[in-house]
């Protein structure tokens, strides 16, 4: 049974530890399906994995096989990545404000279902104009990030909303690098089971994506809880009677104590406590989202502090997205020849999304240790520094490939899992840093800073497919915008 919330630098990932003053959990008990916390932790990061299913399932394809059948150039590949990015801008913009008043739990289902109606009209495409519609309309799953995000920092107190969001983002955003593997060997097989290659991609997309899509928006509409106060117009009573209080246990909070502890068995026990070893006070404490405004929005537009995160996601999370797109047609386009095909570029690739399971997380733990020492501030170092080493080995990557006639393969491969480590935790650090900016606006804020991530990729995704050759080029301009941008961020205040 837990006695106190995590302190130093330990996180308790056993115990369910409730914060009074929010009914927000302090601990991280991820290995447990008995309390409400985990359940929605869970179903937050699967939505956005599963949302990958189909956003991302054309780029292990297209490189080969989807540009052949329909007849594509390079260019018109290039345009249907930025097409898909610029859908999940408008998306994640939108979607935030909907999180503030509706819920993420909500709007996570909602963008899964309707994600799912694209995703199985994807074999109808047979022009790149079709290839275009298909790939904006699918391009409303990257939305789910929004949701994830806000969803989780519903959920966990300040210790540990970092790891708690970086996790969640993480495991999600793995959901890439596993559609690449899925959808290759789901093509594969059905082309070993007779298909023709016309048939079998488009066999695909209804084989996966749409059954898990509609499964798992059940799931959140079935097993999911908007908010630790139960129904999402409730969230307010999750807040104490104020800082000057926050010792003190009201009546309404011991009565979800006791349910809590009713959802729990055999080893589960939840603590109601003050949380302890956290001297630091914030905003953040007792902020309830709040239904967005044009006052309000034009508040949290108008501050710099917004643009901290935004701007540094756009050169984290938007080059990740670029990557993603077309790291598996410039691997093709290097190695092309009768032993390096689709399949391994595509394996090769997978990587950079793989990656994310742990390198997203720790990025958020480590914000969360530098939180306790150093306040804020310390996110925000941290941030910089990573993007700013991402930026450096981009530049490196981009010029080895154009300084050799023939680049080992082995060290391409090596900068680029570097370069992930430092693209990757940096998202992590990011959405730890993004709970303390305009609190009472998290889902407006989360959607500007995933929007902006996303304008990032569509930006980095221009420079791709108007600068295609030599092929390095692209890498090191975007390697040069991620150090400037990031040099510049370091002039910004934070509370």
């Amino acid at each position: 049974m837990a006695s106190s919330t995590s302190t130093g630098i330990r996180i308790n990932f056993k115990d369910v530890v409730v914060n009074p003053a929010n009914l927000k959990c302090s601990s991280l008990p991820l290995f447990s399906l008995r309390n409400q916390y985990s359940v929605n932790f869970h179903l937050s990061w699967l939505g956005f994995f599963v949302a990958f299913l189909s956003w991302f399932a054309f780029s292990p394809l297209i490189p080969d096989v989807i540009k052949k059948d329909l007849d594509l150039t390079s260019a018109q590949v290039g345009n249907s990545n930025v097409v898909s990015l610029c859908a999940t801008l408008l998306v994640r913009v939108v979607a935030g404000p909907l999180v503030d008043r509706f819920g993420p739990r909500k709007v996570m289902a909602g963008l899964l279902i309707c994600g799912a109606i694209p995703s199985g009209l994807a074999g109808t495409a047979h022009t790149a104009t079709g290839l275009y519609t298909v790939r904006f309309f699918i391009g409303i799953l990257g939305g789910t990030f929004v949701a994830c995000q806000a969803w989780t920092t519903a959920f966990f107190d300040k210790n540990v909303v970092g790891t708690a969001n970086a996790l969640a983002g993480g495991w999600g955003n793995a959901g890439g690098g596993f559609t690449f593997i899925v959808m290759i060997a789901l093509y594969n097989s059905l082309l070993s089971d007779g298909l023709t290659p016309h048939v079998a991609w488009r066999a695909a997309f209804a084989i996966v994506p749409v059954p898990f899509l509609l499964t798992v928006a059940v799931a959140i509409l079935a097993l999911g809880t908007d908010h630790p106060a139960g129904r999402w117009s409730d969230r307010h009573k999750a807040i104490a009677y104020g800082i000057q209080n926050k010792d003190t246990l009201p009546a309404s909070h011991k009565d979800k104590e006791v349910a809590i502890t009713k959802e729990g068995s055999g080893d589960i026990h939840v603590t109601v406590s003050a949380a302890q070893g956290l001297s630091l006070e914030s905003e953040l404490d007792f902020a309830v989202n709040e239904p967005v405004t044009w006052a309000l929005a034009v508040k949290v537009i108008t501050r710099p502090l917004t643009w901290l995160p935004a701007l540094a996601y756009l050169t984290t999370f938007g080059y990740e997205l670029a990557i993603d797109a077309n790291l598996a047609n410039v691997l093709f386009t290097l190695y092309n020849s009768p032993t390096f095909g689709q399949t391994k570029a595509g394996y090769i690739a997978s990587i950079f999304g793989f990656l994310n399971v742990f390198t997203r997380p720790l990025g958020g733990y480590f914000g969360d240790m530098l939180y306790k020492k150093f306040g804020v501030p310390g996110k925000k170092y941290l941030l910089i520094i990573l993007g700013i080493t991402q930026g450096l080995l981009s530049i490196g990557l981009g010029l080895y490939i154009d300084s050799n006639q023939h680049p080992s393969l082995i060290i391409i491969i090596v900068l680029l899992i570097l370069a992930a480590f430092a693209c990757e935790a940096a998202n992590g650090v990011n959405f730890s840093l993004v709970p303390h900016c305009n609190p009472c606006s998290n889902g407006l804020m989360s959607g500007i800073v995933g929007g902006t991530g996303n304008f990032g990729g569509i930006m980095f995704a221009m420079i791709f497919r108007f600068q295609p050759a030599p092929l390095g080029k692209a890498f090191w301009i975007s390697g040069v915008i991620a150090v400037g941008i990031n040099l510049l961020l370091t002039v910004v205040r934070v509370p």
